[in-house]
């Protein structure tokens, strides 16, 4: 989805008063079920949709509390977002956010505030809303914004003026763009640009999206850099073996392999201590640790693998996973959230569904099955063993398929 052009709340030459103008028109009209003066984005109007079926006050949104100093202090020691990460977002956005009158926001994947900086008159506003480090900023507490909206939908979003669904809001305009862990694809966090809202510019979703991806290459390297030092450790601990033996880091990512077709990662069980197991890519293997790693000896053929168990979390509506049982393992895949409403649908209907049947399901909109399609061929890429081959789209009949709400 990172790949699409980016859809700006502020289209080129409009008067920004004048559009915030119609955005609360719009905004008013739709809460109250009139036909709307203009037509919201696709990205507002999925998030609307999704917060009045959760029944979110849009008068004063959820409860909010707000982190201890303490558990504070621990997300931010532990955060992929610190460090070097910290310094290139700062670097990237600080400036450039105070010299416009806003501020730079950074949080965690679960929407919780790490860190704040630019404009002291932007903060002290900000205070006023709540908008400060400890709170949290996803959807389902504050509605519609650009740190929630954001890590709900795996994009970069810009929400400006009336398109927040808190009225609260409305005076604040904000882009902000998720961050994911290279190796793996887990959320880290997103980062954000937010202040008064006659202070809109077009340029800011591009300018925090390119920042955005710039921590993503940092983290890149690091990551290259500590495969390089586990493909030192691989390899005289491969030459010793003779049955075909892959070593790889904690994520799956392979340093070296012997005896077998290259592959790039392997998806690893959740169970640290297993010693036994089946993976998709080798079949039986077993597992041993080694420095920085793991070892993997692939075995030959035992029982018959029973059918999986897949557990659909959707708890956390930011964070949702698809866990996969089986007898002698378990894994867990970190799913977008686009990719969670599809298996979420092909929960619903195990006899399968078209992909203009998807596309209703999703966008209310028959006609959007190119989505769809691109989609479920990126779903094949992580999950193919699970999903039938044949049409209509749907889950194997062997499967067990349970949704968490």
């Amino acid at each position: 989805m990172r790949n699409e052009p980016l859809d700006t709340a502020l289209p080129a030459g409009v008067d920004p008063r004048q559009y915030a103008r119609t955005l609360a028109q719009t905004y008013e009209a739709a809460l109250a079920g009139r036909t709307p003066p203009a037509h919201p984005r696709s990205v507002i109007v999925e998030s609307w949709r999704r917060l009045r079926r959760q029944g979110l006050d849009p008068d004063r949104g959820a409860d909010r509390a707000r982190l201890p100093r303490g558990e504070l202090e621990r997300r931010r020691a532990h955060s992929d977002l610190g460090g070097d990460v910290l310094a290139t977002l700062r670097n990237g956005l600080l400036n450039v956010a105070e010299d416009a009158g806003h501020m730079m926001v950074i949080v965690d994947a679960d929407g919780w505030v790490l860190w704040r900086g630019g404009s002291t008159a932007v903060r002290r506003r900000a205070d006023n809303l709540g908008f400060v480090e400890g709170a949290n900023w996803t959807e389902d507490t504050v509605g519609t914004n650009a740190i929630g909206t954001s890590l709900v939908q795996d994009q970069a979003v810009q929400v400006h003026s009336a398109e927040h669904y808190v009225r609260a809001h409305h005076p604040w305009t904000c882009a902000a763009a998720p961050v994911r862990d290279t190796r793996d694809g887990r959320l880290l966090g997103a980062i954000d640009v937010s202040g008064p809202a006659a202070t809109v510019h077009p340029t800011t979703l591009a300018l925090v999206n390119a920042v955005a991806r710039l921590a993503e290459a940092h983290l890149r390297e690091v990551r290259r850099s500590e495969l390089d030092r586990l493909r030192a450790v691989a390899a005289p601990v491969l030459a010793k073996l003779k049955e075909p033996a892959v070593i790889a880091d904690p994520n799956g990512w392979v340093a070296a392999s012997s005896g077998l077709p290259p592959v790039d990662r392997l998806q690893l069980p959740d169970d640290p201590a297993a010693q036994r197991m089946w993976l998709p890519t080798l079949g039986h293997c077993s597992l041993e640790p080694v420095p920085g790693g793991v070892l993997l000896r692939q075995r030959g053929e035992e029982e018959a693998v029973s059918p999986a168990r897949l557990v659909l979390d959707l708890r956390q509506p930011h964070r949702p996973t698809l866990t996969v049982h089986r007898d002698t393992c378990a894994w867990t895949h970190h799913l977008t959230g686009r990719h969670a409403d599809l298996l979420s649908a092909l929960a619903r209907h195990r006899a399968g569904l078209s992909a203009a049947e998807l596309a209703d399901d999703l966008f209310g909109d028959r006609s959007r099955t190119v989505t769809v399609r691109a989609e479920i061929s990126r779903l094949r890429k992580r999950l193919g063993e699970l999903l039938d081959h044949r049409r209509p789209y749907r889950f194997r009949e062997e499967l067990e398929v349970v949704v968490d709400r």
